[in-house]
């Protein structure tokens, strides 16, 4: 998720102790700052964990202008084009041992 997301979202796992590690990270599409959080949950509490991602998770459109094509002229694709922003991507694995000390 955008770092500018992270922190409305760490603050809801903090209110429903989910216990996370939160990493900086960078997307490549947009090259921007991204924050991952790395969970580990009970297996009946991943579908509250779930339904926190996307209740804070919003997506939303904002302008970007496209690398500039150095091998020809100029072409559309130098004017700024609309595009979808936020929300979240989960992956969720299976985990052989899950120890908390």
């Amino acid at each position: 998720m955008q770092n500018k997301d992270a922190n409305k979202l760490q603050n809801a796992f903090a209110k429903n102790n989910v216990h996370q590690t939160k990493l900086s990270t960078t997307g490549g599409f947009l090259k921007s700052g991204n924050t991952t959080f790395m969970i580990g949950i009970e297996d009946e509490r991943v579908n509250d964990v779930l339904d926190i991602i996307k209740k804070v998770s919003s997506k939303r459109e904002q302008y970007m202008t496209p690398p500039v094509n150095l091998d020809g002229g100029v072409s559309d694709s130098s004017y700024p084009v609309k595009i979808e922003v936020g929300g979240a991507t989960v992956m969720e694995m299976p985990m052989d041992n899950f120890y908390r000390f």
